[in-house]
């Protein structure tokens, strides 16, 4: 029996600034559980391979596969939809999963608004989809599958959720091997994407990671983390590695063994990865560099400690303050991100947040638009309180005002928003110094990337 992993064509912020595009890690897992249950597995990464719809329906035409798996992002879930329909006109027989953030957040209205989709499957999918394999090969339904939402005639049942998964090391290495792994690059150097760890124990009201993976935090084994290296590395020839991990740094011995492993094994790649501002220090940011670490990724978030509360970010700006220091000292460049936009900020709050951002020490900055993503607590809120402006999930890009703000128009907040990269990016002493001291890092880094994103943001903010 076959099953296909599918990443639908959508439009790709990170595709559009880097030239690449991330690997679909979660498909990847997937399909190593599926191919261990002993079925032919296939994955189609739509963006990376500049795939159209009607590549899709043609490679759908040809395989009939008995089963089809699907991700998608909340802005691209309408590309899924797409692909679903053109599953069922092709192949009518084809089980059609959906899984994904937006999915687990959102099943039934899924399954009401797409009637091509079969089955959700929320949170964790690995044992959801293990169990869903043998209940088709045993030729029964899915009454009781633990994480999965599914059609029953006419009618939606959602059966309870599944426990999380203990043990990281059980699940198998990704499938590398079907992905097109020659195709993620920037610029000659080959880049891939490796998640070390789920959940998070914090709460910040704009991410759904710690409701869809768990308070929990659940982490590979450093061991286990070296041999996936190693097969990227040795097996795909990979010398540029992103940490997905929410907090790569939330366990500092942890994050610093693995940073000792990999130079001991002598292992020939850079790296970067995401930390808080209050899970980092010099001397673990000195190892992660000897290690071949660059940068690093800090959720500052905000330069009011007003809005920092709001958020229930749990961190100040002294402590952003400090753990930037701690990075530049230890010789990484630093990333910081900043949201803007939320309900109750006014215009001093966000300049506050732009004013914070360069002055805090940061090589490059993110600022993007606060988005209440289903499942978030912000989008619980912004439901109570009736601030949704749009439910059209396409705008919610982070480039685009989805959500009323109690004081600003959206047209001001798209204005701020390109305000804030001016600001930041044609700083002449940021200029100047990234000549001098980091060797024109931002410039061959940064700069051309975040041209495209202005470019994008300009254009929506006139929109």
């Amino acid at each position: 029996m076959s099953v296909l992993f599918i990443s639908p064509p959508t439009r790709s912020v990170v595709k559009e600034v880097l030239g690449a595009s991330s690997p679909p890690l979660g498909l990847a897992y997937l399909a190593a559980v599926a191919r261990e249950q002993g079925w032919k597995v296939g994955i189609i990464d739509g963006p990376t391979e500049g795939l159209g719809m009607q590549d899709i329906a043609s490679m759908i035409k040809g395989l009939q596969p008995e089963l089809v798996g699907l991700t998608a992002t909340t802005p691209a879930i309408y590309d899924a939809y797409e692909v679903a329909r053109m599953v069922k006109e092709h192949s009518p027989n084809t089980l059609v999963l959906l899984g994904g953030p937006h999915a687990t957040f959102m099943s039934r209205e899924v399954l009401e608004e797409c009637p091509y989709i079969d089955v959700v499957v929320r949170g964790e999918g690995e044992e959801t989809l293990r169990e869903i394999l043998e209940r088709i090969e045993c030729g029964k339904n899915l009454e009781g599958v633990a994480g999965a939402t599914y059609r029953a005639g006419d009618r939606i049942r959602e059966n309870p959720s599944r426990g999380l998964i203990k043990d990281l090391d059980a699940l198998p290495i990704p499938a590398y091997d079907l992905l097109p792994m020659e195709k993620y690059a920037i610029g000659k150097t080959k880049y891939a994407a490796v998640i070390t760890s789920r959940g998070c124990p914090y709460g910040c009201i704009f991410c759904s990671s710690s409701l869809q993976f768990g308070k929990r935090w659940r982490a590979c084994s450093p061991k286990r983390v070296l041999e996936e290296l190693m097969i990227l590395r040795y097996d795909y020839g990979v010398r540029e590695i992103e940490f997905l991990d929410d907090t790569f740094t939330l366990n500092m011995s942890r994050a610093e063994e693995i940073s000792r492993m990999i130079m001991n094994e002598g292992l020939d790649i850079s790296w970067s990865a995401s930390s808080r501002v209050n899970t980092f220090s010099r001397d673990l940011g000195e190892i992660m560099r000897k290690a071949g670490a660059h940068t690093i990724y800090f959720g500052i978030e905000s330069g009011s400690e007003e809005t920092l509360r709001f958020i229930e970010k749990g961190i100040t700006r002294r402590q952003a303050t400090d753990a930037v220091r701690a990075a530049k000292e230890s010789g990484l460049n630093t990333l910081g991100s900043f949201i803007m936009g939320f309900p109750h900020e006014k215009e001093e709050d966000i300049r506050a947040t732009i004013a914070f951002a360069d002055r805090v020490g940061v090589d490059l900055a993110q600022f993007t638009i606060a988005t209440p993503y289903p499942g978030t607590r912000l989008w619980e809120i912004a439901v109570k309180e009736e601030l949704l402006l749009t439910m059209n999930w396409r705008k919610f890009t982070t480039l685009d005002v989805v959500m009323k703000n109690l004081y600003l128009t959206p047209e001001r907040i798209k204005r701020l928003l390109l305000w804030a990269y001016v600001v930041f990016y044609l700083n002449p002493k940021r200029v100047l110094k990234d000549l001098v001291v980091n060797k024109c890092f931002i410039l061959r880094r940064a700069v051309p990337g975040a041209i495209k994103y202005l470019k994008r943001a300009l254009r929506r903010a006139w929109e």
